[in-house]
């Protein structure tokens, strides 16, 4: 796909390497899903209402504040769009950064301003270390030359616990219910190891890049996950306006492991909830089901 990327230079002398050096990157987030909607006596019209709907807020655009060492990574507010408080189950689904991330690449420490359910969390923890297999394969993004590095992403230990539970308790006789031992989990798609394809350029030699993305001799621009694409199609260099880029301070302070295990549970609940609805109706309950 061809894209046109905008480019200001609003300090020419300024050398890249300077302390002072700044830039902002705007991105356009993508996640392509397969949604169907089952069981339920809603009507055609209003299935297609939903379903447009979540389209919609599959596609964000994101704005990356950076200087030497840190980062900011946040969704641009739009009037009329779903706000922070879907979070959770939905955040995984697009698979795209809610709220703030923030990244100290000297440190190499992130800290994630999120919602879960529309209660405030801020996880700070170690930066994940991608083990990048660089190419010589290059191409263009606006004047950029850029060159792609490939790696693996494993699933999310929510789910992977999640599994973990399931097979401990498949020993134990179960009550017959109207889910038929279908779970609410079921019904979304289990992430698996991914290659993340990416493209960076060395001519912006800073480590940084969209979400957790960064370890690279250059500025990340565009990202493929194979379900969501990433894309900068703006970038400003040495704005005249400086921007302090600040580490996110609202919410509940949590390491990543302590809040993938408080959204564990609360997938839990919500499964039970679940359950007890479906079983309330005699099975004919109204579901979504999401695949990429």
């Amino acid at each position: 796909m061809k894209t046109i990327i905008t480019v200001l230079v609003m300090v020419l002398a300024l050398p890249i390497g300077a302390q002072e050096f700044q830039g902002k990157a705007i991105y356009q987030s993508k996640t392509s899903i397969d949604i169907k909607i089952e069981n339920g006596s809603i009507s055609e019209d209003q299935k297609e209402q939903i379903m447009e709907s979540m389209k919609k807020s599959m596609e964000k655009t994101y704005e990356l504040t950076f200087d030497r060492a840190s980062s900011l990574y946040r969704e641009e507010e739009r009037l009329g769009t779903p706000g922070a408080s879907q979070g959770g189950v939905f955040t995984m689904i697009s698979g795209s950064s809610q709220g703030e991330y923030y990244k100290d690449v000297q440190s190499k420490t992130y800290v994630h301003q999120t919602d879960m359910f529309g209660k405030p969390f801020l996880i700070k923890d170690s930066l994940r270390t991608w083990e990048w297999k660089l190419s010589s394969e290059t191409k263009k993004i606006g004047n950029y030359t850029c060159y792609k590095a490939t790696a693996i992403r494993k699933p999310n230990n929510i789910f992977s616990n999640k599994e973990k539970n399931e097979s401990e308790q498949d020993s134990v006789p179960q009550e017959q219910d109207s889910t038929q031992g279908r779970s609410l989990l079921s019904k979304i798609e289990k992430p698996e190891d991914r290659i993340i394809t990416v493209w960076y350029t060395p001519e912006i030699p800073i480590s940084q890049g969209p979400g957790p993305y960064w370890g690279l001799p250059g500025l990340i621009l565009e990202v493929n996950t194979g379900r969501t694409a990433i894309l900068c199609n703006k970038l400003i260099l040495n704005p005249e306006k400086k921007e302090v880029v600040e580490e996110p301070s609202k919410g509940k302070r949590v390491t990543q492991a302590e809040y993938d295990e408080i959204m564990a549970k609360k997938m839990e609940e919500m499964e039970k909830r679940w359950k007890a609805n479906s079983n309330r109706k005699g099975g004919n309950t109204f579901s979504i089901k999401i695949q990429g």
